[in-house]
């Protein structure tokens, strides 16, 4: 069902607000909801809604309406848990979304439309997946949403709160289009050039839709995914980066912070295999991976697209390295910096797998620690991650993260995946999070048995000794 159009309520005290310190024209992301999406069976509701139990120092506030109080946002949330539990899932869900967005109105007219429902249980793959989001565009409130199956989009919708009340922009129930006040007569033009398989956000943005495009542009610049499989990609954009000469002092600033000894990066001619890999990366990227998705138009210029060597001083002079002969941890920071970035420029969102992923938790620390510090993020960029570092839940003084800013994944029996966050089970402000996450106190944790691990050790040696 499409939004009920309720106003979000304000979680966290602004009483103390100054006119400075509000942005009055911010674009951040509110809220994800999705339902039959990957692991996903029921209702996943995700929130970047500061609560009374934000941090004060890490709370940005947003307005979202004329003459209204402004929401409290969070700049950072990271989601923790067992292997396989789904918190990938919930970033790929996000970067999903932003693909059908960005690129429906390119998929085939016969092609249908690419979806993962939830595979574990038969009755879910014939039922239809959801994706809705809240965000604050220029400073006003929109919700928008979608429902759809492997054929077509059934449903569509689109708000938007510029007084505090809901005011439609679009419905869409199938073939039919119902239009709120603003751009009516551009829009019923526009369903002329509507498909089942194309949603009509994609398609106004496409005709030029004076409200519609600006929507789809937050779309086209949010919610990208850097994730392994991207890393290459991200490199390239790095190295683009240090080309630019605003950005490129930035870079070269990140770089020589992280201490990883890198002097310069020498752009080389990618052979057929490495222009193959990167072209898979892009697909990911733009959260798809078929070969008629929107991914395409980009992957077809990979050839355009640098590959690099990094390039470390040495006594002898300068020496470059192959990836092979590369620190793994260097690479996967040279990937992260130009997106990091980006997104604290423009003020975007940035989704990030595995944050940790071979990096020092003093180095993931540091990433965190950009976004959550209004100094240097004053654009309010929003970071969303998955990592297993509990350094980032900190004991019971000072956290890196609030306890609004931390969410749980956990695997039920039937394979489903349950999201909650940590400020549901009430933590004391002092409470030692890490450790009694580490302990199982809020679940989210493996159930491991050491008896079954010691059983396969012996059928190992067993089988040795035969």
């Amino acid at each position: 069902m499409p939004s009920t159009g309720q106003v979000l309520p304000i979680l966290c005290d602004t009483s103390a607000m100054t006119d400075d310190s509000v942005a009055r024209h911010a674009s951040v992301l509110l809220a994800f909801r999705a339902r039959n999406v990957r692991s996903f069976r029921d209702e996943m509701d995700f929130s970047m809604l500061a609560t009374n139990l934000a941090e004060e120092r890490a709370v940005r506030l947003v307005s979202w309406r004329e003459g209204g109080r402004p929401l409290g946002i969070l700049p950072v949330a990271a989601l923790f848990g067992a292997n396989a539990s789904g918190k990938s899932n919930v970033l790929r869900s996000m970067s999903e979304m932003r693909a059908h967005v960005v690129g429906s109105f390119r998929y085939g007219p016969h092609g249908g439309v690419p979806r993962r429902p939830f595979m574990l249980d038969a009755t879910s793959k014939g039922k239809p997946s959801r994706f809705e989001i809240d965000l604050v565009l220029d400073g006003v409130r929109y919700t928008y949403g979608f429902v759809f199956d492997d054929e077509q989009f059934l449903e569509e919708w689109a708000h938007r709160y510029p007084r505090g009340r809901s005011a439609l922009l679009f419905r869409r129930r199938g073939s039919e289009v119902e239009f709120g006040s603003v751009g009516r007569a551009k829009g019923r033009a526009i369903t002329e050039l509507m498909r089942p398989n194309a949603l009509f956000l994609s398609t106004a943005a496409s005709a030029n839709h004076p409200v519609l495009s600006r929507l789809y542009s937050w779309f086209d610049g949010n919610l990208r995914l850097a994730d392994p499989g991207t890393r290459q990609i991200r490199q390239a954009v790095t190295t683009q980066m240090l080309k630019d000469t605003e950005r490129g002092e930035s870079v070269r600033a990140m770089l020589k912070a992280a201490d990883l000894g890198i002097s310069g990066v020498q752009e080389i001619r990618p052979d057929p295999e490495q222009t193959e890999r990167v072209r898979r990366a892009i697909r990911v990227l733009f959260g798809q991976d078929t070969e008629s998705d929107v991914g395409e138009e980009v992957a077809a210029t990979v050839e355009d697209i640098p590959m690099v060597r990094l390039v470390h001083e040495a006594s002898a002079g300068s020496v470059e390295f192959d990836d092979a002969d590369e620190s793994l941890g260097t690479l996967v920071w040279f990937g992260l910096v130009g997106p990091v970035i980006d997104a604290l420029a423009k003020g975007s969102v940035l989704l990030v797998d595995e944050l940790d992923a071979s990096l020092h938790p003093e180095l993931v620390g540091q990433i965190v620690r950009l976004f959550q510090d209004p100094e240097t993020n004053p654009r309010r960029a929003q970071l969303i991650c998955n990592t297993h570092d509990v350094t980032l839940l900190g004991g019971s003084g000072d956290r890196p993260l609030g306890r609004d800013q931390i969410w749980f994944t956990e695997k039920l029996r039937d394979g489903s995946t349950r999201l909650y966050p940590l400020s549901d089970l009430d933590p004391r402000k002092a409470e030692a999070v890490g450790r009694r996450y580490l302990a199982g106190r809020y679940g989210a944790t493996p159930i491991l048995s050491s008896k079954e691990f010691d059983q396969v050790g012996r059928m190992i040696a067993s089988a040795d000794a035969r």
